[in-house]
Protein backbone atom coordinates (compact mmCIF):
# COMPACT_ATOMS: atom_id res chain seq x y z
CA UNK A 1 0.00 0.00 0.00
CA UNK A 2 0.97 3.58 -0.87
CA UNK A 3 1.89 5.66 1.60
CA UNK A 4 0.75 8.66 0.11
CA UNK A 5 -3.18 9.24 0.44
CA UNK A 6 -4.29 9.68 -2.72
CA UNK A 7 -2.75 9.31 -6.58
CA UNK A 8 -2.39 13.20 -6.63
CA UNK A 9 -0.36 13.34 -3.79
CA UNK A 10 1.92 10.29 -5.08
CA UNK A 11 2.87 11.67 -8.17
CA UNK A 12 3.46 15.05 -6.50
CA UNK A 13 6.36 13.75 -4.84
CA UNK A 14 7.53 12.00 -7.71
CA UNK A 15 7.91 14.93 -9.79
CA UNK A 16 8.89 17.58 -7.26
CA UNK A 17 11.96 15.15 -5.84
CA UNK A 18 13.13 13.24 -9.00
CA UNK A 19 14.94 15.06 -11.68
CA UNK A 20 14.47 12.08 -13.97
CA UNK A 21 10.02 12.15 -13.06
CA UNK A 22 10.46 16.41 -13.22
CA UNK A 23 11.49 15.53 -16.79
CA UNK A 24 9.03 13.19 -17.26
CA UNK A 25 5.99 14.52 -15.84
CA UNK A 26 6.98 18.24 -17.29
CA UNK A 27 4.34 18.39 -19.78
CA UNK A 28 1.38 17.85 -17.58
CA UNK A 29 -0.57 19.81 -15.27
CA UNK A 30 0.09 20.27 -12.17
CA UNK A 31 -3.28 18.64 -10.89
CA UNK A 32 -5.83 16.59 -12.62
CA UNK A 33 -3.59 14.76 -14.94
CA UNK A 34 -5.21 10.61 -15.12
CA UNK A 35 -2.21 7.70 -15.02
CA UNK A 36 -2.83 6.76 -18.46
CA UNK A 37 -1.11 10.24 -19.59
CA UNK A 38 2.07 9.60 -17.71
CA UNK A 39 4.31 8.49 -19.96
CA UNK A 40 6.29 4.91 -20.10
CA UNK A 41 9.63 5.39 -18.69
CA UNK A 42 12.41 5.36 -21.61
CA UNK A 43 14.48 2.65 -19.63
CA UNK A 44 17.82 3.60 -21.20
CA UNK A 45 17.12 7.62 -20.03
CA UNK A 46 16.14 5.84 -16.77
CA UNK A 47 19.53 4.35 -16.05
CA UNK A 48 21.77 7.04 -17.38
CA UNK A 49 24.47 8.35 -14.43
CA UNK A 50 22.92 5.36 -12.10
CA UNK A 51 26.58 4.60 -11.61
CA UNK A 52 26.84 7.75 -8.80
CA UNK A 53 24.04 7.26 -6.42
CA UNK A 54 24.70 10.74 -5.12
CA UNK A 55 23.80 12.43 -8.40
CA UNK A 56 21.32 9.75 -10.26
CA UNK A 57 18.63 11.67 -11.41
CA UNK A 58 16.23 9.17 -10.74
CA UNK A 59 16.42 8.86 -7.09
CA UNK A 60 14.26 11.39 -4.65
CA UNK A 61 16.62 11.55 -1.88
CA UNK A 62 19.63 10.76 -0.64
CA UNK A 63 20.41 6.98 -0.23
CA UNK A 64 20.65 6.52 3.35
CA UNK A 65 18.81 3.79 5.62
CA UNK A 66 18.61 1.86 2.55
CA UNK A 67 19.63 -1.47 0.32
CA UNK A 68 21.76 -1.26 -2.69
CA UNK A 69 21.52 -4.22 -4.96
CA UNK A 70 22.78 -5.14 -8.12
CA UNK A 71 20.15 -5.40 -11.17
CA UNK A 72 23.26 -7.54 -13.57
CA UNK A 73 26.03 -7.06 -15.52
CA UNK A 74 29.53 -5.10 -13.23
CA UNK A 75 28.80 -2.37 -10.95
CA UNK A 76 30.77 -0.21 -12.60
CA UNK A 77 28.51 0.10 -15.58
CA UNK A 78 26.07 1.52 -12.41
CA UNK A 79 23.25 -1.45 -12.39
CA UNK A 80 22.68 -0.54 -8.65
CA UNK A 81 18.82 -0.81 -7.42
CA UNK A 82 17.84 0.59 -4.16
CA UNK A 83 15.14 0.40 -1.81
CA UNK A 84 14.28 1.31 1.71
CA UNK A 85 14.64 -0.76 4.47
CA UNK A 86 10.82 0.41 5.10
CA UNK A 87 10.15 -0.45 0.85
CA UNK A 88 12.01 -3.45 1.19
CA UNK A 89 10.40 -4.83 4.06
CA UNK A 90 7.20 -4.38 2.17
CA UNK A 91 8.16 -6.15 -0.37
CA UNK A 92 8.67 -9.25 1.36
CA UNK A 93 5.80 -8.84 3.32
CA UNK A 94 3.59 -9.48 0.27
CA UNK A 95 5.81 -11.54 -2.05
CA UNK A 96 5.79 -13.88 1.47
CA UNK A 97 2.03 -13.43 1.88
CA UNK A 98 1.43 -14.96 -1.76
CA UNK A 99 4.18 -17.16 -1.12
CA UNK A 100 2.36 -18.82 1.56
CA UNK A 101 -0.06 -20.62 -1.46
CA UNK A 102 2.36 -22.03 -2.47
CA UNK A 103 3.64 -23.90 0.99
CA UNK A 104 2.28 -26.43 3.70
CA UNK A 105 2.67 -25.91 7.34
CA UNK A 106 5.33 -28.08 8.18
CA UNK A 107 7.37 -27.83 4.97
CA UNK A 108 10.87 -28.38 5.21
CA UNK A 109 12.62 -25.63 2.30
CA UNK A 110 16.30 -26.09 0.77
CA UNK A 111 16.69 -21.87 -0.04
CA UNK A 112 19.29 -22.38 -3.13
CA UNK A 113 19.42 -19.57 -4.87
CA UNK A 114 22.54 -17.66 -5.02
CA UNK A 115 23.88 -14.78 -2.95
CA UNK A 116 26.90 -12.97 -2.76
CA UNK A 117 28.65 -9.37 -4.83
CA UNK A 118 25.27 -7.83 -4.43
CA UNK A 119 22.53 -10.33 -5.78
CA UNK A 120 19.19 -10.17 -4.51
CA UNK A 121 18.42 -13.86 -5.00
CA UNK A 122 19.04 -15.27 -2.09
CA UNK A 123 18.42 -12.64 0.43
CA UNK A 124 15.19 -11.72 -0.75
CA UNK A 125 13.56 -15.10 -0.97
CA UNK A 126 14.90 -15.97 2.65
CA UNK A 127 13.38 -12.84 3.54
CA UNK A 128 10.45 -13.83 2.06
CA UNK A 129 10.67 -17.13 3.82
CA UNK A 130 10.38 -15.42 6.85
CA UNK A 131 7.36 -13.43 6.28
CA UNK A 132 4.67 -16.77 4.78
CA UNK A 133 1.92 -17.09 7.11
CA UNK A 134 2.20 -20.96 7.65
CA UNK A 135 5.08 -22.81 10.05
CA UNK A 136 7.73 -23.64 7.64
CA UNK A 137 11.55 -24.41 8.34
CA UNK A 138 13.88 -22.80 6.32
CA UNK A 139 17.58 -24.81 5.55
CA UNK A 140 19.61 -21.78 3.91
CA UNK A 141 22.11 -23.62 1.53
CA UNK A 142 22.50 -21.19 -0.92
CA UNK A 143 23.59 -22.48 -4.51
CA UNK A 144 27.16 -23.06 -3.79
CA UNK A 145 26.23 -26.00 -1.86
CA UNK A 146 28.06 -29.56 -2.69
CA UNK A 147 25.56 -31.23 -4.51
CA UNK A 148 26.26 -34.66 -2.61
CA UNK A 149 25.94 -32.73 0.24
CA UNK A 150 22.73 -31.41 -0.86
CA UNK A 151 21.53 -35.04 -1.24
CA UNK A 152 22.67 -36.32 1.43
CA UNK A 153 21.09 -33.12 3.61
CA UNK A 154 17.81 -33.57 1.75
CA UNK A 155 17.00 -37.28 3.08
CA UNK A 156 19.09 -36.85 6.62
CA UNK A 157 16.77 -33.76 7.31
CA UNK A 158 13.82 -35.21 5.50
CA UNK A 159 13.62 -31.69 3.13
CA UNK A 160 10.46 -31.85 1.20
CA UNK A 161 10.61 -28.27 -0.67
CA UNK A 162 13.48 -26.79 -2.98
CA UNK A 163 13.45 -23.49 -4.63
CA UNK A 164 16.62 -21.77 -6.56
CA UNK A 165 16.91 -20.59 -10.48
CA UNK A 166 15.95 -23.79 -12.93
CA UNK A 167 19.14 -24.16 -14.21
CA UNK A 168 21.02 -24.98 -10.93
CA UNK A 169 17.57 -26.93 -10.17
CA UNK A 170 18.20 -29.18 -13.28
CA UNK A 171 21.84 -29.51 -12.64
CA UNK A 172 21.29 -31.02 -9.10
CA UNK A 173 18.59 -32.96 -10.79
CA UNK A 174 21.11 -34.52 -13.25
CA UNK A 175 23.37 -35.31 -10.40
CA UNK A 176 21.16 -37.45 -8.73
CA UNK A 177 19.86 -39.61 -11.55
CA UNK A 178 23.69 -39.87 -12.69
CA UNK A 179 23.95 -41.51 -9.40
CA UNK A 180 21.10 -43.55 -9.79
CA UNK A 181 19.03 -42.21 -7.00
CA UNK A 182 15.60 -40.55 -6.36
CA UNK A 183 14.84 -38.24 -3.61
CA UNK A 184 11.14 -39.35 -3.24
CA UNK A 185 10.61 -37.14 -0.02
CA UNK A 186 10.47 -33.95 -2.35
CA UNK A 187 7.10 -32.64 -2.56
CA UNK A 188 7.20 -29.32 -4.16
CA UNK A 189 9.69 -27.68 -6.09
CA UNK A 190 9.81 -23.77 -7.00
CA UNK A 191 11.77 -21.94 -9.11
CA UNK A 192 12.50 -18.12 -10.00
CA UNK A 193 14.64 -15.98 -11.81
CA UNK A 194 14.38 -17.62 -15.08
CA UNK A 195 11.65 -19.72 -16.20
CA UNK A 196 11.07 -23.45 -16.43
CA UNK A 197 10.04 -25.11 -19.87
CA UNK A 198 7.89 -27.92 -19.93
CA UNK A 199 11.06 -30.08 -22.14
CA UNK A 200 13.08 -29.68 -18.93
CA UNK A 201 10.20 -31.36 -16.49
CA UNK A 202 11.23 -35.00 -17.70
CA UNK A 203 14.98 -33.97 -16.52
CA UNK A 204 13.70 -33.35 -12.84
CA UNK A 205 10.82 -35.55 -12.32
CA UNK A 206 13.34 -38.43 -12.49
CA UNK A 207 15.21 -37.30 -9.59
CA UNK A 208 11.92 -36.00 -7.61
CA UNK A 209 9.18 -38.16 -8.89
CA UNK A 210 6.57 -37.21 -6.25
CA UNK A 211 7.25 -33.25 -6.47
CA UNK A 212 5.25 -30.70 -8.25
CA UNK A 213 6.58 -27.46 -10.27
CA UNK A 214 5.81 -24.45 -10.04
CA UNK A 215 6.78 -20.83 -10.08
CA UNK A 216 8.04 -19.20 -6.70
CA UNK A 217 6.59 -15.85 -8.08
CA UNK A 218 8.34 -13.01 -10.44
CA UNK A 219 10.04 -10.28 -9.26
CA UNK A 220 13.04 -8.31 -10.39
CA UNK A 221 15.28 -6.45 -8.41
CA UNK A 222 15.23 -2.91 -10.62
CA UNK A 223 11.05 -3.25 -10.88
CA UNK A 224 9.91 -5.08 -7.71
CA UNK A 225 7.00 -6.94 -7.65
CA UNK A 226 5.69 -8.21 -10.94
CA UNK A 227 4.09 -11.37 -10.58
CA UNK A 228 2.49 -13.67 -7.64
CA UNK A 229 2.34 -17.15 -8.32
CA UNK A 230 -0.92 -18.79 -7.42
CA UNK A 231 -1.22 -22.84 -7.52
CA UNK A 232 -4.03 -22.42 -10.20
CA UNK A 233 -1.11 -20.81 -12.41
CA UNK A 234 0.31 -22.65 -15.59
CA UNK A 235 3.96 -22.54 -16.40
CA UNK A 236 4.57 -18.90 -17.52
CA UNK A 237 1.04 -17.63 -15.60
CA UNK A 238 1.41 -15.47 -12.59
CA UNK A 239 -1.10 -13.07 -10.85
CA UNK A 240 -0.82 -9.31 -10.47
CA UNK A 241 -0.05 -7.60 -7.28
CA UNK A 242 -2.68 -5.46 -6.71
CA UNK A 243 -2.19 -3.90 -3.59
CA UNK A 244 1.27 -2.64 -5.12
CA UNK A 245 1.75 -2.36 -7.89
CA UNK A 246 -0.54 -1.71 -11.28
CA UNK A 247 0.64 -3.94 -13.99
CA UNK A 248 -0.17 -2.93 -17.99
CA UNK A 249 0.53 -4.44 -20.99
CA UNK A 250 1.03 -2.61 -23.75
CA UNK A 251 0.88 -2.27 -27.66
CA UNK A 252 4.67 -2.11 -28.83
CA UNK A 253 3.64 -0.32 -32.02
CA UNK A 254 0.58 2.08 -31.11
CA UNK A 255 1.40 2.36 -27.26
CA UNK A 256 -1.91 1.43 -26.71
CA UNK A 257 -2.68 -0.40 -23.40
CA UNK A 258 -3.98 -4.08 -24.31
CA UNK A 259 -6.97 -5.04 -22.15
CA UNK A 260 -8.39 -7.69 -24.88
CA UNK A 261 -7.19 -11.81 -23.51
CA UNK A 262 -4.71 -13.38 -25.54
CA UNK A 263 -2.92 -10.02 -27.38
CA UNK A 264 0.81 -9.78 -26.73
CA UNK A 265 2.58 -6.85 -25.97
CA UNK A 266 5.24 -5.64 -23.82
CA UNK A 267 4.79 -5.08 -19.51
CA UNK A 268 4.85 -2.20 -18.28
CA UNK A 269 4.70 -1.59 -14.53
CA UNK A 270 4.23 0.73 -11.98
CA UNK A 271 4.90 0.41 -8.23
CA UNK A 272 3.47 2.51 -5.88
CA UNK A 273 5.51 1.59 -2.48
CA UNK A 274 8.71 2.68 -4.65
CA UNK A 275 9.60 6.43 -3.53
CA UNK A 276 12.96 6.70 -3.18
CA UNK A 277 13.66 5.18 -6.81
CA UNK A 278 10.49 5.30 -8.52
CA UNK A 279 8.87 2.85 -10.77
CA UNK A 280 6.34 4.60 -13.13
CA UNK A 281 5.10 2.96 -16.18
CA UNK A 282 8.30 0.93 -16.51
CA UNK A 283 8.65 -1.61 -18.96
CA UNK A 284 10.40 -4.88 -17.54
CA UNK A 285 11.12 -6.32 -20.42
CA UNK A 286 9.09 -8.76 -21.11
CA UNK A 287 6.10 -9.41 -23.22
CA UNK A 288 2.80 -10.74 -22.25
CA UNK A 289 -0.58 -11.52 -22.63
CA UNK A 290 -3.56 -11.01 -20.17
CA UNK A 291 -5.35 -14.44 -19.47
CA UNK A 292 -8.61 -13.02 -17.88
CA UNK A 293 -10.66 -10.28 -18.48
CA UNK A 294 -10.19 -6.77 -17.36
CA UNK A 295 -11.53 -5.97 -13.85
CA UNK A 296 -10.37 -9.51 -12.36
CA UNK A 297 -8.56 -9.14 -8.97
CA UNK A 298 -5.01 -10.03 -9.06
CA UNK A 299 -5.63 -10.60 -12.58
CA UNK A 300 -3.87 -13.12 -14.72
CA UNK A 301 -1.17 -12.91 -17.28
CA UNK A 302 0.88 -15.54 -19.39
CA UNK A 303 5.08 -14.64 -20.18
CA UNK A 304 5.82 -14.34 -24.06
CA UNK A 305 8.92 -14.07 -24.41
CA UNK A 306 11.56 -10.99 -23.71
CA UNK A 307 10.74 -8.01 -25.67
CA UNK A 308 13.01 -7.06 -28.39
CA UNK A 309 14.25 -3.88 -26.83
CA UNK A 310 14.80 -5.43 -23.37
CA UNK A 311 17.66 -4.30 -21.56
CA UNK A 312 18.32 -7.86 -20.05
CA UNK A 313 18.08 -11.32 -21.47
CA UNK A 314 17.92 -14.17 -18.70
CA UNK A 315 19.28 -17.34 -20.16
CA UNK A 316 20.15 -19.87 -17.82
CA UNK A 317 21.50 -18.09 -14.65
CA UNK A 318 23.14 -15.62 -16.82
CA UNK A 319 22.29 -12.05 -17.47
CA UNK A 320 23.02 -10.37 -21.02
CA UNK A 321 22.85 -7.24 -21.73
CA UNK A 322 22.42 -5.53 -25.26
CA UNK A 323 24.45 -2.77 -25.00
CA UNK A 324 27.22 -4.93 -24.00
CA UNK A 325 26.99 -7.29 -26.73
CA UNK A 326 26.78 -4.15 -28.73
CA UNK A 327 29.91 -2.51 -27.92
CA UNK A 328 31.44 -6.29 -28.07
CA UNK A 329 30.79 -7.12 -31.59
CA UNK A 330 31.50 -3.24 -33.02
CA UNK A 331 34.44 -3.52 -31.54
CA UNK A 332 36.07 -7.25 -31.55
CA UNK A 333 34.14 -7.26 -35.45
CA UNK A 334 33.54 -4.85 -36.34
CA UNK A 335 29.96 -4.28 -37.19
CA UNK A 336 27.40 -2.25 -35.94
CA UNK A 337 24.23 -4.55 -36.81
CA UNK A 338 23.73 -7.76 -34.88
CA UNK A 339 20.92 -9.93 -33.74
CA UNK A 340 20.63 -12.21 -30.94
CA UNK A 341 18.32 -15.28 -31.31
CA UNK A 342 17.42 -17.10 -28.55
CA UNK A 343 15.76 -21.15 -28.59
CA UNK A 344 15.05 -23.68 -26.23
CA UNK A 345 15.32 -27.00 -28.03
CA UNK A 346 16.02 -30.98 -26.51
CA UNK A 347 15.87 -29.08 -23.07
CA UNK A 348 18.57 -26.80 -23.90
CA UNK A 349 19.09 -23.07 -24.56
CA UNK A 350 20.69 -21.94 -27.79
CA UNK A 351 22.27 -18.90 -29.00
CA UNK A 352 22.92 -17.74 -32.58
CA UNK A 353 24.05 -14.28 -32.93
CA UNK A 354 24.38 -13.06 -36.78
CA UNK A 355 26.16 -9.67 -37.05
CA UNK A 356 26.99 -7.95 -39.96
CA UNK A 357 30.64 -6.93 -41.04
CA UNK A 358 31.28 -3.56 -41.78
CA UNK A 359 33.47 -4.17 -44.54
CA UNK A 360 33.98 -7.57 -46.23
CA UNK A 361 37.56 -8.25 -44.96
CA UNK A 362 36.04 -8.98 -41.47
CA UNK A 363 33.47 -11.66 -42.72
CA UNK A 364 35.92 -14.32 -42.05
CA UNK A 365 35.30 -16.99 -39.94
CA UNK A 366 37.97 -16.22 -37.42
CA UNK A 367 36.24 -12.85 -36.88
CA UNK A 368 33.15 -14.64 -35.62
CA UNK A 369 35.67 -17.07 -33.34
CA UNK A 370 36.85 -13.88 -31.71
CA UNK A 371 33.72 -12.21 -31.33
CA UNK A 372 32.37 -15.85 -29.33
CA UNK A 373 35.69 -16.00 -27.06
CA UNK A 374 34.81 -12.50 -26.56
CA UNK A 375 31.35 -12.89 -25.29
CA UNK A 376 32.90 -15.94 -23.08
CA UNK A 377 35.17 -14.13 -21.59
CA UNK A 378 32.29 -11.37 -20.96
CA UNK A 379 29.64 -13.93 -19.45
CA UNK A 380 31.61 -16.36 -17.99
CA UNK A 381 29.62 -19.93 -18.03
CA UNK A 382 28.27 -18.93 -21.27
CA UNK A 383 30.68 -21.93 -22.72
CA UNK A 384 27.77 -24.59 -21.10
CA UNK A 385 25.26 -23.41 -23.53
CA UNK A 386 24.75 -24.18 -26.91
CA UNK A 387 26.00 -21.19 -28.60
CA UNK A 388 26.84 -19.82 -32.28
CA UNK A 389 28.16 -16.67 -34.17
CA UNK A 390 27.84 -16.31 -38.09
CA UNK A 391 27.98 -13.46 -39.96
CA UNK A 392 25.03 -12.49 -42.54
CA UNK A 393 24.23 -9.38 -44.75
CA UNK A 394 21.99 -6.84 -43.43
CA UNK A 395 19.24 -8.45 -45.07
CA UNK A 396 19.03 -11.63 -43.59
CA UNK A 397 18.64 -10.04 -40.06
CA UNK A 398 14.82 -10.48 -38.70
CA UNK A 399 12.72 -7.15 -38.62
CA UNK A 400 9.23 -6.70 -37.23
CA UNK A 401 6.59 -8.24 -39.27
CA UNK A 402 4.38 -4.93 -38.33
CA UNK A 403 6.96 -2.08 -38.64
CA UNK A 404 9.70 -3.07 -40.44
CA UNK A 405 12.13 -2.27 -37.72
CA UNK A 406 15.53 -4.01 -36.95
CA UNK A 407 15.12 -6.57 -33.74
CA UNK A 408 17.88 -7.32 -31.22
CA UNK A 409 16.83 -9.63 -29.66
CA UNK A 410 14.48 -12.72 -30.81
CA UNK A 411 13.24 -14.78 -28.24
CA UNK A 412 11.86 -17.97 -29.34
CA UNK A 413 11.50 -20.01 -26.07
CA UNK A 414 7.85 -21.57 -25.52
CA UNK A 415 7.46 -20.35 -22.05
CA UNK A 416 3.63 -21.83 -21.37
CA UNK A 417 2.64 -25.28 -22.14
CA UNK A 418 2.97 -25.85 -25.41
CA UNK A 419 -0.54 -27.05 -26.02
CA UNK A 420 -1.39 -23.33 -25.19
CA UNK A 421 1.28 -21.30 -27.26
CA UNK A 422 2.37 -19.58 -23.73
CA UNK A 423 5.69 -18.12 -23.88
CA UNK A 424 8.22 -15.84 -21.31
Amino acid sequence: MSIFSSYEQWVEHIRTYSTFYKKQFGHLPSQGSDFDQLPIVDVNEYWKGSHDLGSWHVLTAEVKDALVLKTGGTTSQGKLSVYTHAEWQSMLDCFGRSLSEQLCAGDRIANLFFSGDLYASFVFIHGALCCVDVAITEFPFTGSVDFDVLADASTQHNINVLVGVPAHLLAFASHVNGQGRALTQITTVLFGGENLFESQLPTLKRAFPNARFASIGYASVDAGLVGASTPDCGLGEHRVFDEQTRVEIIDELSGQVIEACGQAGNLVVTNFTRTLMPIVRYPVGDRASWCEPAGTPRRKFALQGRSSESRRVRVGVLSLFPEEIAEITRRVGGGLQWQLIIEHTQGDDRLLLNWVPDVQANAGQTRSHALKAALIEQYPGLEQLHVEVQTCNAQELERHPRSGKHLAIIDRRVYGPKATGGAG
